[in-house]
């Protein structure tokens, strides 16, 4: 058959000549290795041709056999020497794997379902959904937003694999993202860019990944992202401008999506279709580039360097408009730890309150609306625990002389209850550090604060607090209030039946509907964590440096094959 001429690309670039019947794709990784001049062997260097990567198989199959003809475009790649593990070391790291990804979709399931069906969270925080105005949204029904809200935690933390490098990780994260946003309502999900976005980071995990086995579904994942795009930003993101007022956050993720369309199309053997989306990413690229004079302007204003790119490429690279960007950024971060520690309040005067008989807290608007008529605030809280938030029959019961009086009622036992159980827990705090019971209870009894009763006790005089009852009992007795230990800081405490915690009481003062579930607080805590680094713009934040080299790298193979193509052809 003779020679026949490989255009090879990637880590080593040129053409080849080689004996298609004889070499093998061993031989040809040898030679590309020694060719490329990086020191690894052939065992760190991955061949692709057509689509497809090339296998030793046995070692005897030759290129010829394997599809391989003269002209053909390959790509060379690097890979890692440590992806030589042993099994016993893979499976390892797979059952790892695997529990880890089990542990996070249970705990993003958890969270969700917590924070977005108007529960009691048990923690100091609300997740909820925003705009990129930084404005609450409510989407759809409940199940709509558990699932948006259980989308969204997956997609922050597989973007913390991709930035560390961890792309097939991130992949399987991305997977469950996806699945959790198909269980809301479609119409719901083409409003936001979410979905597109998650498109291309799954794309691009699969390139980083140098796995030619995702070209199949690479195109039409990027098509599905591309017309997402612009069904939420409009045509030529002209809705995204509007709202952004004229500046440009979605250059870098239109560079990611061109390049990858580009590589598909290179891949598919659409070379006049690659070299154009290729040739307008790196027109984008050359575009996100920081004029060194413009960032020097901005650190000498005291702005981070990261902050100074970020808003400069999001603003064309105009100074002026980068600042005000700056400002209005500074601005709305204010706002909203405004915003959160109002929340926090909020969530803390809730958990004062108890839950409904369903689980659900008191709704703070629906008591400020009670409040502003006129109700007393605790009452009117307790009105709306008993029924469900309904703001109608909770007036009713305030209205209703029987119906108020059984809440006063209720009301002053609970705030009884909550007093001894406050005593008795500072009367076993005390015992623990080594005070007698009996003493440590008559000092509580007597003087009510616990800081109070630890200093009297510390001074050798707790016989006098004793003495008007040397039968006194080992916690305050029920029919006692105590009220001498109303300034205690400690007063809300964790309840057998929930009354004033995030347990909750029915309205008829008995247990509530809850259940107390397990709670995997490192996994919520990882979770919560990556949400609290972002904001409305991480997404189209990217660092398009390996952008740039791909865009290189693919521009390179395909001008090597229009210019043979040329050649061959005089």
């Amino acid at each position: 058959m003779g020679s026949a001429k490989l255009k090879i690309g990637g880590a080593w670039s040129g053409v080849l000549e080689v004996e298609l019947e004889e070499w093998t794709v061993l031989m040809l990784r040898e030679e590309v290795a020694k060719r490329s001049g990086h020191g690894g062997g052939p065992e760190t260097i991955n061949l692709i041709c057509a689509g497809k990567l090339l296998k030793d198989g046995d070692g005897t199959e030759k290129l010829s056999q394997l599809g391989v003809r003269n002209n053909a475009k390959i790509l060379a790649s690097r890979v890692s020497v440590d992806q030589g593990k042993s099994v016993k070391e893979e499976s390892l790291a797979e059952e790892e794997r695997s529990t880890r990804l089990s542990r996070l979709k249970a705990a993003a399931v958890s969270l969700s379902a917590r924070h977005a069906d108007g529960s009691l969270p048990v923690e100091d925080f609300n997740l909820e959904l925003e705009n990129q105005s930084g404005q609450k949204v409510q989407l759809g029904s409940e199940t709509d937003q558990r699932a948006i809200m259980m989308g969204l935690m997956l997609h922050a933390n597989a973007k913390a694999l991709m930035r560390k490098k961890k792309y097939k990780e991130a992949l399987e994260v991305l997977t469950m993202g996806e699945e959790a946003f198909s269980l809301c309502d479609q119409k719901l999900i083409e409003m936001v860019d979410n979905v597109p976005i998650l498109q291309i980071d799954m794309v691009w995990c699969y390139f980083m990944l140098r796995d030619i086995s995702w070209l199949s579904v690479a195109g039409v994942r990027l098509a599905k992202a591309r017309e997402g795009l612009e069904r939420s930003h409009g045509k030529e993101a002209s809705r995204l401008r509007l709202l952004q007022k004229g500046r440009y956050p979605e250059i870098a993720l239109h560079l990611r999506l061109e390049l990858l369309e580009g590589v598909v199309a290179y891949h598919s053997n659409q070379i006049e279709k690659s070299r154009k989306s290729l040739t307008s990413a790196q027109t984008k690229f050359l575009q996100l580039q920081i004029p060194d004079e413009a960032l020097s302007l901005l650190l000498g204003m005291g702005y981070k360097e990261r902050d100074s790119k970020r808003a400069l490429r999001m603003n064309n690279q105009v100074v002026e408009n980068a600042v005000d960007f700056l400002v209005e950024e500074k601005e709305k971060k204010a706002r909203i730890r405004v915003d959160d520690l109002k929340r926090q309040k909020e969530i803390m005067e809730q958990k004062c309150y108890g839950t409904t008989p369903l689980g659900k807290a008191v709704d703070i608007e629906r008591l400020n609306e009670l409040v502003s008529i006129g109700f007393e605030k605790e009452l009117a809280a307790e009105a709306l625990r008993r029924n469900e938030n309904d703001t109608q029959k909770a007036l009713d019961d305030l209205t209703n002389p029987e119906a108020n009086s059984s809440i006063q009622i209720h009301i002053e036992s609970r705030k009884k209850k909550r007093l001894r159980q406050a005593a008795n827990a500072s009367i076993e705090e005390l015992v623990s550090m080594g005070f007698p019971r009996e003493a440590a209870a008559a000092a509580i009894r007597s003087l009510g604060t616990r800081q109070a009763a630890i200093d009297h006790l510390l001074q050798g005089t707790s016989n006098t607090a004793a003495a008007g009852d040397h039968n006194v009992d080992n916690t305050l007795p029920n029919d006692q209030g105590g009220d001498g230990i109303a300034n205690d800081p400690l007063t809300i405490v964790q309840s057998e039946d929930g009354s004033g915690t995030n347990a909750g009481t029915s309205s008829d003062g008995g247990p509530s509907h809850n259940k107390v579930e397990t709670r995997d607080v490192e996994m919520e805590d990882e979770i919560t964590g990556e949400l609290l680094k972002g904001d409305a713009y991480s997404d189209y934040d990217i660092e398009v440096t390996e952008e740039g080299e791909a865009i290189n790298e693919y521009l390179a193979l395909v001008t090597v094959g229009v210019n043979v193509e040329i050649g061959s052809s005089s």
